[in-house]
């Protein structure tokens, strides 16, 4: 006996049957897409590794330029090295919400508004022909006005220059906060100073149009971006001194890391 097409019964069956085979085909897609999709955010965050520090260059692959960065485990509260971990599978991202690799911050220290503070970070290093550091890359964090803001700060072989800093994750308002990917304001960074001549940390992110085009220690804020501008300034107050990597940088200046 024919079906009825226009019962109750067969609309459901028809529809259950559909969304079934829709389930099927997400699901396997999700499976078999997902070590492409972990491979290209794993090549984009080497991308933004490169671009920090300038060495991005025409007709040269990604990963390419990454073979000659040296990646390394770094135990943020004494500063030094660590083998900790196996650097190859440490995943950096996840230790950031592992409570047993995390340390709480109080209010005072918390400037950046991260809560916890990781215990180790990766941390690249760009060698010379005669094997002395020429930048290292340092990982940053913060919160701007909608988000976390996640990036790179790269550094000179002097360990106080910055060779250059960007974002490769945040939510920030587009045409105001989220003008810190614009390539203009990040080309401000480069050849700031760190510390001042008494070795008192002095990089600034001031307010939009305040800063001394003369200053090394200043870098001009975003226009109509207060909370923003002033997150970014909190951070990198923060990665940058006692409670961030100023141990470690500290190491490396005297070769003890």
């Amino acid at each position: 006996m024919a079906k009825n097409k226009d019962s109750i019964q067969y609309v459901f069956t028809v529809a259950f049957a559909v969304c079934m085979v829709c389930a099927i085909v997400v699901a396997t897609s999700a499976v078999v897409l997902r070590p492409l999709q972990v491979e290209n955010k794993a090549l984009d965050l080497k991308r933004n590794i490169l671009a920090s520090a300038g060495l991005m260059e025409e007709g040269k692959s990604v990963q390419e330029l990454f073979a000659s960065i040296e990646t390394r485990l770094v135990n943020i509260s004494d500063g030094q090295f660590s083998t900790d971990f196996d650097v190859d599978s440490f995943d950096a991202i996840k230790a950031v919400s592992d409570p047993k690799l995390t340390d709480p911050l109080d209010n005072a220290t918390d400037i950046a508004d991260i809560k916890r503070r990781e215990k180790y970070a990766e941390v690249y290093i760009v060698r010379g022909a005669n094997g002395d550091i020429e930048k290292v890359v340092l990982p940053i964090r913060g919160y701007g006005l909608w988000s976390t803001l996640w990036g790179f700060i790269a550094l000179e072989k002097d360990f106080n220059t910055v060779a250059g800093l960007g974002f490769y994750s945040h939510a920030e308002t587009p045409g105001l906060g989220g003008e810190v990917d614009n390539p203009k304001w990040k080309a401000q960074w480069p050849g700031k100073r760190i510390l001042n001549e008494a070795g008192n940390l002095a990089i600034e992110v001031t307010k939009g149009g305040q800063a001394d085009a003369d200053s090394p220690y200043e870098v001009d804020g975003l226009s109509g971006a207060t909370i923003t501008t002033r997150g970014v300034d909190n951070l990198v107050q923060f990665w940058l001194g006692d409670n961030g990597f100023k141990p470690f940088l500290d190491h490396l200046k005297t070769g003890g890391a």
